[in-house]
């Protein structure tokens, strides 16, 4: 056995046995959910008909044309200029943020190290908030440099500056303690917070419209072109971060005994940080500050298949796909005509989840 396995626990390689299966039944939920989140809104489109309009863009009609049900161009219309590219914005967002959340999760060694928790998401959305507000006046050069990509960039680079910054607050003499590192997320959270609601304060009116929205988390601005933005920077961190998966096992038994079994805790910690801070601020960029993603999704996983981080790691990212797309199919269809921010629909969600993990540990429940 690979030394960096030895921090799996008997009780955990028994449901290590049902991870291949539930990442199967992850990838079934996923596609399932995402057909019902386009189908369903104001424009009728059955399953059928979006099967149809799928293969009509893959060109099945012209090779099975008896396989392809029949559509309205309107239909069309709505699926390739809307819905799909709201779908695909959700599941790479979900993705982000949960892998993300199992990663920092695995790194500090507690399933309360949560991206937003530590202040990642609060200095993605500072930077974000501030290209918004100031775009036009004081970073007008930015703007003019970058173009469309100059909020997806200043989001990662405000939340690889929170992450760092509560990284080196937090660490004395090569050592990271938890307690310190949730500490200093708390101030820099709170920091950023006051830091964006003087930018919201000055903000105008129209920016004011688009804040107050962002700041709750929503995907109704999806486009092509805002999934193109930032889909290369999230994928680049979704597919890089599970390479690191053997050094997390590792880690399970401390940084020492990594360090023994040739991993290097340190350059794992910075590696993974710039990840985490990249997915994070591209997915806050595109769609706001959505929480407890990264929070619920690997604990629910580690619950089901155990804590290593080679299934963990993926099965959080299709999880956290289809509990974000489910999240924002209510936050559209709830109090349809009117959309619900996606945030709130999380909150509600994730709150009581989160208020039972702090009472399981307070009654000695672990984790």
């Amino acid at each position: 056995m690979n030394g960096a396995d030895l921090a799996l626990r008997a009780p955990a390689r028994t449901r290590l046995a049902r991870a291949p299966l539930a990442l199967l039944l992850l990838s079934i939920a996923l596609g399932l959910t995402a057909l019902l989140a386009l189908s369903v809104g104001a424009v009728a489109i059955t399953p059928t008909q979006v099967i149809g309009i799928l293969g009509h863009w893959l060109g099945l009609d012209r090779v099975l044309p008896a396989l392809v049900p029949d559509f309205e161009p309107a239909q069309a219309t709505v699926l390739g200029a809307i819905r799909a590219p709201r779908v695909v914005l959700a599941i790479i967002v979900g993705a982000a943020l949960a892998v993300s959340g199992a990663a920092m999760q695995g790194l500090f060694r507690n399933p309360l190290a949560d991206p937003a928790l530590l202040g990642v998401a609060a200095g993605a959305a500072l930077a974000a908030v501030a290209v918004i507000v100031l775009g036009a006046t004081l970073l007008q050069g930015l703007t003019s440099l970058l173009g469309a990509a100059t909020l997806p960039i200043a989001a990662f680079g405000g939340s690889l500056a929170a992450t760092l910054l509560v990284h080196r607050l937090a660490t004395r003499d090569g050592q990271t303690p938890v307690a310190t590192l949730l500490l200093a997320g708390i101030a820099i959270n709170a920091i950023a917070g006051a830091a964006t609601g003087v930018l919201t304060f000055v903000a105008d009116d129209n920016q004011l419209r688009t804040l107050t929205f962002w700041t709750m988390g929503s995907l109704g601005g999806a486009t092509w072109s805002a999934v193109a933005a930032a889909a290369p920077l999230i994928l680049l961190a979704a597919l890089l971060i599970p390479l690191h998966a053997r050094a997390l096992n590792a880690l399970l038994l401390g940084e020492a005994e990594a360090r023994h079994l040739g991993f290097d805790p340190q350059r794992l910690k910075n590696r993974l940080v710039v990840l985490v801070a990249l997915a994070v601020g591209a997915a806050v960029a595109l769609a706001g500050i959505i929480g407890f993603i990264g929070l619920v999704v690997p604990h629910l996983l580690r619950l089901t298949i155990g804590p290593d981080h080679r299934w963990l790691l993926p099965g959080a990212a299709l999880l956290g796909a289809s509990l974000l797309l489910g999240a924002d199919l209510i936050a559209r269809t709830l109090v349809a005509p009117a959309e619900l921010p996606i945030g709130i629909v999380t909150a509600l969600l994730g709150g009581p989840f989160f208020l039972w993990l702090l009472s399981s540990r307070r009654h000695g429940g672990g984790f």
